[in-house]
Parts: structure tokens; sequence; C-alpha cells
């Protein structure tokens, strides 16, 4: 493409947009939510660059107004797959021998776009089919995004200057070619950011992919299908096929060419599709990459020394943001007996300041679940903590699902560390206390650890040094993003690159160069420049 070597420096993180009142981002997201929320589009299968439109049709509904149409999607099946796996292997010919500065400049022009005019837009999007603030809306599909489109780029740009050494003679280089075969992207609905990361990380280093994003946040998955496009990203590089995960997942998994998987799901999902591989290995044409975030069951663990207002704050803040559904999100909370009255009292006291409603009104803290499923599964937890002796409901508890998906921000006291709500991933506002002696903080320490089988994201509140010492090592093993006097939620790209172990997933860190190298196959090159002509070494000469 050109003859230099461009240079590409570490990126700055996105600055967050307030929409403060009387601010022009503001004024000009309440115009595009308005000029959304009117029409009714139909989304098609993308697939070589083309719409597909397979007449088997679902609906996108506001989750807060959930008779309220956005949009229907063509849902893609087995032939939509094969159509989506020859697109694939159609234009990786080129794309994976396009020069390296040319496909980071499709994502670089992807990052200034959404920094820009599609701003507004892919966030009103997210708002409006994912039902998210302006705030969150702004943290995830502006500014995670552009850091995930701008950082991967310099993150690629070291993976190709990371060569080995060269003796005298010889000159040894390694290549970062794509794998052998498509990458197939399973994205979930709570991050607009994860679904715009996992296709085009991948895509950056050469490879093609297949895109399933969740059924429930199709609409903004296809605005960002548009972003791609106006970058200039070719046909084929990226094939959009939603559906139910059967209809399309199995097909995919199942392709001999399937060369990789970029997942972000349900823990059970993710062992499925891993099973399915196992039992498939003899007949891909290499061994699959396997890269996945499966959930987790968030801790914040306050120490006697904790500041309360900061502790109180975390909690609010790491339970209820987004409605709790995110897989950082603060579920489960061991508060020592002699701060418990002086915590309830402030955590009580600032619940019921909450506001949730629509997310057109900016006023409203929290918004809706995401659908029917969310909101009945979320329900029987606090059904069962209601019905249970081994539990108190004291903050919320009541589920409104008639216009939307509600269900008020919740707190429940455990007086077993084993209750269920201390142990499984509820994805929802229900944070769950257990409070412990403080002279039985390494048992509590312990409880924290191992009461769990995740291990992604955890918070110790402490002003003492020597507490904090104790408790980051008594941790350790306990989360893959741990927070040190700061709630659970909110990874930046390259600040804390983002990922956990157990169930939690694979641990390849997104936002780092650890992810990035997962989508390369190397290949070791070495020249000798003037090679020898005789097969004869001096050792075998006699003295």
């Amino acid at each position: 493409m050109i003859q230099g070597i461009p240079k590409i420096e570490m990126p700055k993180n996105e600055p967050v947009l307030s929409y403060a009142p009387g601010s022009a981002e503001k004024a000009a997201l309440k115009v595009e939510l308005a000029r959304l929320s009117k029409k009714k589009i139909d989304i098609p299968c993308i697939i070589g660059g083309r719409s597909v439109r397979t007449g088997k049709l679902a609906k996108c509904v506001m989750p807060h107004d959930h008779d309220h149409v956005l949009g229907t999607y063509h849902k893609a099946g087995k032939k939509e797959v094969e159509l989506a796996v020859a697109a694939a292997g159609k234009a990786k010919a080129e794309w994976s021998c396009m020069p390296w500065e040319a496909r980071a400049a499709v994502f670089l022009k992807a990052a200034d776009l959404l920094a820009g005019e599609y701003r507004r837009t892919i966030n009103a999007a997210t708002m409006l089919g994912q039902s998210k603030n302006a705030f969150q809306a702004e943290i995830d599909a502006a500014c995670e995004l552009i850091d995930f489109f701008r950082y991967n780029v310099y993150f690629m740009k070291q993976i190709l200057e990371a060569q080995p050494r060269s003796a005298n003679g010889m000159w040894n280089m390694i290549e970062a070619r794509p794998l052998d075969g498509f990458v197939f992207a399973v994205t979930p609905f709570n991050f607009t950011s994860i679904a715009g990361n996992l296709p085009t990380a991948p895509a950056m280093m050469g490879n093609t992919v297949i895109w399933k994003p969740a059924s429930s946040a199709v609409y903004s998955a296809y605005y960002l299908m548009q972003l791609f496009k106006r970058a200039g990203l070719p046909p084929g590089v990226i094939n959009m096929v939603p559906g139910p995960g059967g209809q399309v997942g199995d097909p995919v998994i199942h392709h001999r060419d399937l060369a990789g998987i970029h997942f972000t799901g349900s823990t059970a999902v993710f062992q499925g599709m891993w099973r399915d591989v196992g039992s498939n290995i003899g007949s891909y044409g290499c061994y699959p990459r396997i890269v996945g975030e499966t959930g987790g069951k968030d801790f914040i663990f306050a120490h006697p020394s904790a500041d309360l207002d900061a502790l109180v704050t975390a909690a609010v803040r790491g339970a209820f943001e987004y409605q709790g559904q995110k897989c950082s999100a603060a579920s489960r909370a061991f508060i020592p007996k002699s701060l418990w009255p002086r915590f309830k009292k402030k955590l009580l006291g600032e619940i019921e300041t909450i506001r949730m409603g629509d997310v057109t009104d900016f006023s409203n803290f929290m918004n809706a679940v995401i659908d029917r499923g969310a909101f009945d599964s979320i329900r029987k937890y606090i059904s069962h903590a209601k019905r249970s002796g081994d539990a108190t409901i004291l903050a919320g508890g009541g589920c409104h699902g008639k216009k939307g998906y509600f269900i008020e921000p919740t707190v429940i006291r455990a007086r077993r560390p084993g209750f269920r709500t201390m142990r499984e991933e509820i994805f929802g506002p229900v944070l769950t206390v257990y409070v412990y002696n403080d002279s039985s903080l390494d048992k509590a320490l312990e409880l924290c650890n191992t009461g769990s089988p995740y291990a992604l994201t955890g918070a110790i509140f402490a002003q003492d040094r020597r507490a904090i010492v104790d408790m980051t090592r008594a941790l350790r093993d306990a989360a893959g993003n741990f927070y040190i006097n700061d709630k659970p939620t909110g990874a930046v790209v390259n600040q804390q690159p983002f990922g956990g172990s157990r169930a939690s997933g694979t641990n390849d860190k997104a936002g780092s160069m650890l992810n990035m190298i997962r989508w390369t196959s190397p290949r070791t090159i070495k020249e000798t420049f003037c090679p020898p002509t005789d097969y004869r070494y001096p050792f075998l000469e006699e003295e």
C-alpha cells in the first residue's frame, strides 16, 4: 500500500461526555432518541456485504416499553450459515493479505466515526434496544468501543514488531498470519462494546468472521454493521447472522473450517460449545482457538476499617447500575458486624433515592431488565429469598412487568454464606449481604474465595494497609479483575484489561495484547544469506 511504516502512538482513552443540562451532546442525543423511536426498521442478515432476508421474523422491542417495536429482524439458519462460511472464505484471500496498515485504517476510521457522527446513533440504539441510561450507553457503546478499536490497532502493531533476533549471516522473522479458517463471534446483549469488539479483534489480525449477536441486541448490532461498512470494511469480512443458538451455532460449530470462537455469555452455553468442539475435534482443519468470558458472582468485601461512604457508593453503583446486568456487577457483599448497622442504614437510605423508569427520562438511575426471560429468572431468585427462613429482603423485591421489565433494586441479607443468592449468578439488580464476625475475618475471606465457582471481579475496602495486603493475598485467585477501595465494575481498555478464570472464562483479557495474540497463527521465517555448499562439518576431519 505504501513504502513506509506508519507511526502509531499509544492512544488515549476516549473522554466520557457528561450529558449535563444544556450540553450539546444531551440535546443531540434526545433528538436521535426521538428519531429512532418513531421508525420501525427491517433488519436482514448481512452476508458478504449483501442483505439476506429469510422471512423468519422476530421483534426488537424496548425493554422498558415492551409493546414498542423498534424493528424486526430476519433469523438465520443452516442455509444462511453456509452462505456466511462461503462469504468469509471468499473474503479471506484478499483481506488476510491486505497490508496491516490498511486493515488498521478501517478500524481507526470506525473509531473516529463513532467518536463523531455515529456517537449519538449507536448510543441511542443501545439506550432504546437494551434499556441503558445515557451515561451507561456513553461509557459502553461509545467510549469503550472507540477504545477497543484504537488500542487493538496499537496492540496489533506491537505484535507485528515483536521479532526474534538474527545471528550473523541470516535474517529471522515472525509473520502474524490469521487462523486457518473463520472465527465465530458470539456476543451478549449487555455491552454494545463487546458486540463490537468480539468480531473486530480477530478481523484486525486478518481473520474473517461469522458474528451471531444476542437476539435481544440485534437492533444496535445492525447499526454497528452500518458503522463498519461506512469505515470501509470489505464485504464478507464480518458476516452478521442473528438467530437462535441451535439454528446458527450448531452448524457453525460442526463446520470443518471453524478456526476460533470469541464468546461472551453464559457459562452453560460456553461449556456446551467447548464440549461440542471437543467431540468434533477430529473433523476440523485445525485446532480451534477458544476464547470466552462467561460471567461471575462478583464480591465486595469490607474490612472493619473501610470508609463507609465509599463502601456504600460502590455497593449502589456496583450492584444497580444497568440493573445489575453486568458480568462484573456486585452481587454479594461481606460486611463486618461492627460496620453493619451503619452500612445498612446508609445503604437503604441511598436506595430509597434511586429513580427507575424510561431511558428517555435522564433522571432515572435504573431502567428495565432486558426481556421476559431475565425478568422471570430474577423474580424467582427474589421469591426464593422471600420464602426462605435463611434470608430477609431488606430493600426492594418488587417486580413490575406490565409495561416494561422493571425490577426494584433489591438487597437480601443471607444468614448462611452458602445461601443460593450468595452462590449463583443472578444477572439482575440483587445484592446479597452476609454479615461476618470481625474476629472471623480469615474465615470470611475463605468463604468469599471458595463460595462461588466464578472468579471474574471483586473489590475489597479497607483503610488499614496491613489489612489490604492480607486481603489481597487471601483473595488472589478469586478475581481476574481485583479492585481496592473501588467498585468491581467499570474496567477501562488498557487500564484494567478484562477477564477472569475458573467458571468465568479463559481470562484472555479483552482490551490487551493478550487477547489480540490469540487470533494469530505465527509463521517463523529464516533466510540464510550465504548458505553452506558442503555438507561436511569440521569435526569430521581427523587430526
